[in-house]
């Protein structure tokens, strides 16, 4: 089924987007043009992405804020 009319993008394209690391809709934007010509699929790949588990945002879940880096070098 076609998330983006526009440029002519699937559910099953922005899935395989996801799965290899992009976890906004800009980050899909960025791979595919999806939701960068009207805007009308934005909402359908937010609910595509879901709250699931990204590795990026794992990884910037995991370092210590930055103030507290900060501190450490002083």
């Amino acid at each position: 089924m076609y998330v983006c009319s526009c440029f002519g993008v699937t559910e099953a394209q922005v899935r395989q987007h996801a799965e290899d690391g992009a976890c906004t809709p800009r980050q899909i934007a960025s791979a595919c043009k999806a939701g960068t010509d009207c805007g009308g699929c934005v909402r359908r790949i937010q609910a595509l992405l879901g709250r699931g588990a990204c590795p990026r945002r794992e990884l910037i879940e995991r370092r210590p804020p930055v103030l507290a880096r900060l501190d450490d070098a002083a």
